[in-house]
């Protein structure tokens, strides 16, 4: 990975930040793509005072494709041809099916689902033309299981799923493998907003009895995404402690 540019959206928090930290640990010159311009210029001068790397940071919204491929352009122009793309961006619009609005739905399916084919597409040729590329697509255990009020964004993780294997078997042939990792439940700021009693009700279901931390998903995608990742294309790796097995 050393000397590889690696893209990773909705990397200014959480799971996100994690990966892109750890991408640069491993040497990658890292881009952080997300929709606030104040909080990616806050992470790039944060994670350039803490790795002997480069960084370089993007506003857009991955559900604009324009706007993702005119931040990819800049990226390229910067840092050089991105050869490793983490599709982390994502939001929630919680809410039981018969209260959820079309624009809650359209607005989680556009930046979940919509925008991992528009930062995809926008690297893709390069990748295809190199010859080498590494995906890793950020689904969610409710993409395998569902998730009560939570249609919207089950709906979403489960697309990725299903794109996750198609670029796989699309890339195979010119050495772009393409892998999703499916998070349980992360300490991340999302969790925090659950209140105590569902939090420890959710501890129960968990066979570890604890929350992942950000970094757990950050170095599963940094493996798969790692040039000595050569023979894992096509899989969904979940890192929730045990929750789906």
């Amino acid at each position: 990975m050393l000397g590889r540019v690696a893209l990773v959206t909705g990397g200014t928090r959480g799971i996100g930040l994690a990966i892109a930290e750890e991408l640069a640990k491993n040497g990658a010159k890292v881009a952080i793509m997300a929709s606030n311009a104040e909080a990616v210029s806050a992470t790039v001068e944060k994670l350039s005072a803490q790795f002997d790397t480069q960084f370089y940071g993007v506003s857009a919204n991955v559900a604009d494709l324009s706007a993702v491929e005119a931040g990819v352009k800049a990226i390229e122009s910067n840092l050089g041809t991105i050869e490793i793309l983490i599709n982390n961006a994502g939001i929630t619009r919680d809410g039981l099916l018969m209260r959820m609005s079309e624009e809650n739905w359209d607005a989680v399916i556009n930046v979940n689902l919509k925008g991992v084919f528009n930062c995809t597409k926008s690297v893709y040729r390069s990748m295809f033309k190199n010859r080498f590329g590494r995906i890793v697509n950020i689904a969610s255990v409710v993409g395998l299981t569902g998730n009560s009020g939570q249609a919207n964004y089950a709906a979403a993780k489960a697309g990725i799923i299903g794109f996750t294997k198609t670029i796989a078997k699309e890339g195979a042939a010119v050495g772009i493998l393409c892998n999703a990792v499916a998070p349980g439940f992360i300490d991340t700021q999302m969790i925090e907003t659950i209140p105590e009693k569902i939090k420890a009700e959710i501890l129960k279901m968990i066979p570890l009895g604890k929350l992942g931390q950000p970094a757990d998903v950050a170095k599963m995608v940094a493996f798969l995404a790692a040039d000595t990742n050569k023979y894992i294309t096509g899989q969904v790796i979940s890192v929730d402690g045990g929750l789906t097995m």
